[in-house]
């Protein structure tokens, strides 16, 4: 591993040292948890709230809103925007900017659930070219007077004989876009196989005037260098390698700032993030709401360590923060880190044929906006 320090990243005015970014991941990364990875990592790196449906935005839904609260000192508030109609994503971008509630909006072109792609959504876009650009220049038009940086994220293509990316990020690049970052796999590849690291290296070549950051198989500090170091990135975007790690954050910071690594923790330690996890989801979704919602956390977080069948079955089962605490009590506190539960972690699933919207394939230079696209359904 390269011990170098990496160079500080900016996204319009803010710099992002080190260059790291918490991929917006729906059901995940809401503000309890973007605190706890802030704990762990740098302020200045940049933690994205999970995905916000536009069309929710402009009809300021209850739901929505409440997932878009940010932390009293998060700084910038990063929001990523799903959507497919350039009104409607300009409207939100200007609801959002004129009420203050976000300093960085990302656009979601990556997510390859058939729910979205099927109505021409999310990593299904890219596609058509011509309605990219009109969405890209009426969410710059929108945000440019706040001075708030617009980036876009997305894949490789739809698959392996629909490769998108070098035209996304130009396209992105040439209608104003701050940042682009690609996920280096295609929609059809979901999240198995392996990323394709050199086709970041290709887009950095491409995308010459704006950062380029790589996301994609990052499940450790070793990867986010060697990542930078094979491709050029500027920056790297980290999503499921994080999940029941929020230390990675420490990880990366030391490892991209050219220090050394700190002790992975042991399970007693692991046991006190667990349990930090769980109280700060409480003050932010209530008590029960939160315990739900962290039942998903469990196997993450325990991974690797000697824990007994019905011990995680309880810890799946969980339903108050008391529980919590004494189901923390009977874990051994000693245990090491199991250094094999660093490698992939999180939905990884099969490749299969992505949903589309009929005749999508037909014309990708039609500026027109897919019928029925516009839904209010937040969280991908």
């Amino acid at each position: 591993m390269t011990t170098e320090a990496k160079t500080t990243l900016r996204i319009g005015p803010y710099p992002v040292d080190p260059p790291v970014v918490l991929a917006p991941m729906a059901g995940i990364t809401n503000l309890a948890f973007r605190k706890l990875c802030r704990e762990f990592g740098s302020p200045t790196s940049i933690y994205v709230c999970e995905m916000i449906t536009a069309r929710a935005v402009v009809e300021r839904n209850e739901k929505t809103l409440h997932m878009m609260s940010f932390d009293a000192d998060e700084h910038p508030r990063s929001m990523q925007l799903y959507g497919v109609d350039p009104e409607t994503l300009g409207e939100a971008v200007r609801i959002i900017v004129g009420e203050g509630w976000a300093d960085h909006i990302d656009m979601n072109l990556g997510c390859p659930v058939p729910k979205v792609t099927r109505l021409g959504g999310g990593a299904a876009l890219p596609y058509k070219r011509a309605l990219f650009a009109r969405i890209v220049r009426a969410m710059v038009a929108a945000a440019e007077p706040a001075g708030v940086p617009v980036t876009v994220k997305f894949r490789i293509g739809i698959d392996d004989e629909h490769h998108t990316y070098l035209d996304t990020g130009r396209i992105a690049e040439g209608e104003g876009a701050r940042a682009v970052a690609l996920h280096a796999r295609t929609a059809a590849q979901r999240y198995s196989g392996q990323a394709d690291w050199s086709a970041i290296a290709r887009l950095k070549e491409a995308v010459t005037t704006i950062p380029v950051l790589g996301n994609g198989d990052i499940f450790a500090a070793e990867d986010a260098v060697r990542m930078m170091d094979e491709t050029g990135c500027d920056g790297v975007v980290v999503g499921r390698g994080c999940l029941g790690r929020p230390w990675l954050f420490a990880e990366l910071q030391a490892a991209l700032r050219g220090e050394p690594l700190p002790a992975p923790p042991n399970l007693g330690r692991v046991g006190e993030i667990l349990y930090r996890h769980g109280a700060l989801l409480s003050e932010h979704l209530g008590e029960d709401k939160a315990m739900r919602d962290l039942r998903k956390h469990m196997a993450w977080y325990l991974m690797g360590f000697p824990v007994g069948a019905d011990l995680r079955r309880s810890f799946a089962t969980v339903s108050s923060l008391n529980q919590l605490g004494d189901l923390i009590g009977q874990l051994d506190p000693g245990a090491p880190f199991p250094r094999h539960a660093e490698g992939p972690r999180g939905r990884q699933g099969s490749p299969g044929k992505v949903a589309l919207p009929h005749g999508w394939l037909d014309d990708p230079d039609d500026p027109a906006v897919p019928a029925a696209a516009d839904v209010m359904h937040s969280g991908g």
